[in-house]
């Protein structure tokens, strides 16, 4: 009888140590969607001050970070923003390995676990930013997208590696156009626990929030592949130079703020995120 009753202790001290785990882990990954708003949040508030003449001007993450390293508040901020990522990149890194998702304990398909660890690199460089520039508090920015671009040109078949990339980045934009068009976003939340109104206003400014994306890394994507085609790793490739073409068309300012304003309703999207996606 004792050693029933030591294989259930056993057993229950093993699932108390992975609630506890869990509940760090998702705590993490909470406080990575934040960082991500933010993040979102600023570009999109420097954009939309370029489109409306106030200033501002057209940057991606690295820029946004730049800019707050400027301020007085910057060295807290890059330090925040330098713990939300790395918890988003170990979240996005622990769901990847595990191929399940930690909350519902939902499967996970080798497509999205790959995903998942490209989306881990992605915000594990971020935190490495951040805190460089938290210990350095500035620094001039470079363009390291045209020196990745140019390093890659000289790998052998550089070229059509760099233009499966950019293809790839392709389909991503288009996939998160499909999300905002199929709102399948919406599984991923705890929909139960949201009045009518809250359910409302969260899908409305995922949809926009989406689309946007789904514009700037559709652009992205083709600024690679034309990199890719003309051999020039001076062709813009991020997201700051997807939103300066963007403001270069006709009705420039027009374009830039719409997809401005749709970046800042993603923001504020992964700021609901934050408190109601399952993770």
């Amino acid at each position: 009888m004792s050693d029933i009753q030591a294989e259930i202790r056993s057993s229950a001290e093993g699932l108390a140590h992975r609630d506890s785990g869990q509940k760090w882990l998702a705590l993490l990954a909470r406080a990575g969607m934040v960082a991500q708003a933010t993040m979102y949040l600023l570009v999109g508030g420097l954009a939309i001050e370029l489109a409306l003449g106030l200033g501002g001007k057209t940057t991606d993450q690295r820029g946004a970070l730049h800019t707050l390293a400027d301020e007085w508040y910057g060295l807290a901020a890059l330090l925040a923003l330098a713990v939300g990522f790395a918890g988003y990149a170990i979240w996005r890194f622990a769901v990847a390995v595990l191929g399940e998702k930690i909350e519902s304990e939902e499967d996970v398909g080798v497509g999205k676990r790959l995903l998942y660890a490209a989306r881990a690199l992605l915000y594990a460089s971020l935190c490495y930013s951040a805190l460089a520039l938290a210990l350095s508090r500035g620094g001039g920015e470079s363009n390291k997208e045209d020196k990745a671009t140019a390093t890659v040109f000289d790998w052998p078949a550089g070229r059509w590696l760099v233009g499966g990339v950019g293809l790839a980045i392709v389909g991503y934009g288009l996939w998160n156009g499909y999300r905002a068009l199929s709102r399948n976003f919406e599984k991923d939340l705890k929909v139960e626990q949201m009045s009518g109104g809250e359910r409302r206003l969260v899908c409305a400014v995922g949809r926009a929030g989406f689309a946007a994306r789904g514009v700037v890394f559709t652009l992205i994507g083709i600024f690679v592949v034309k990199a890719a085609l003309e051999y020039d790793p001076k062709e813009p490739v991020g997201l700051d130079g997807a939103l300066q073409r963007l403001s270069e068309q006709p009705y420039g300012p027009t374009l830039l703020g719409t997809v401005a304003a749709g970046l800042i309703a993603f923001g504020v999207f992964s700021l609901a995120r934050a408190r109601y996606r399952e993770v």
